[in-house]
């Protein structure tokens, strides 16, 4: 067995429930999708009227897997580089050199380890904090998807209620994009669309949304 985190609106806020589902260990991507369709199950037990999404590259849901972060693009860079390459660290960064490597390379790269502690994120220009939890991470992940997606596919993600990803784990890691398409969930609810905010207005909506 296995507990992962599932995200869903709520009420006007994005919120958070962990279900226990059976886990199918391997790498193989039928494997994976054995776990999706055990945590989609369990989702379902709890509420008749869910239409979950699977939000990777494992996705059986053509739509799951372009929202997948390593098939989006932002300023023509993976979105994986755009993220490490805005780190700044109590010793040194932002690393831009790193938009130019691959995305694991960029990932993987020493200098995010030996600098010290995470302080903020710098992003054309501007800088974002660390606190709340997230923001910079959704912030350029709703920036990709907007770029990388129709309009047409955006809307789709209406369509689903509960969104997932399976190599998430909330012991490992912070961002997860299950919770941003979340985020694009709520936006498209009250906006009807993603709407073009500035850094200061996006902070605020997050703040009130999660």
């Amino acid at each position: 067995m296995a507990e992962r985190p599932v995200y869903y609106v709520r009420n006007g806020k994005v919120n958070v429930r962990n279900y226990s589902f059976e886990w199918f260990s391997g790498f193989a991507v039928s494997q994976k999708q054995k776990s999706i369709d055990s945590l989609h199950n369990a989702v379902l037990k709890s509420d008749n009227n869910a239409n979950p999404l699977e939000v990777s590259t494992k996705s059986k849901n053509s739509l799951g897997v372009k929202l997948s972060a390593f098939n989006l693009k932002l300023n023509n860079y993976p979105l994986e580089n755009i993220f490490q390459s805005s780190k700044v660290f109590t010793g040194g960064g932002a690393y831009i050199d790193l938009l130019e490597v691959s995305p694991k390379d960029a990932k993987r790269d020493i200098r995010l380890k030996n600098s010290g502690a995470l302080k903020s994120f710098i992003y054309n220009g501007e800088t974002f904090p660390i606190i709340p939890k997230t923001v910079f991470y959704d912030y350029i992940y709703i920036k990709a998807v907007k770029e990388s997606l129709t309009d047409e596919e955006i809307q789709e993600i209406r369509n689903y209620n509960y969104f997932t990803d399976i190599e998430f784990n909330p012991n490992k890691s912070i961002n997860t994009q299950a919770k941003s398409v979340a985020l694009i969930r709520l936006m498209l609810d009250t906006f009807g669309n993603i709407p073009d905010f500035n850094k200061e207005d996006f902070i605020d909506f997050h703040v009130k949304s999660v």
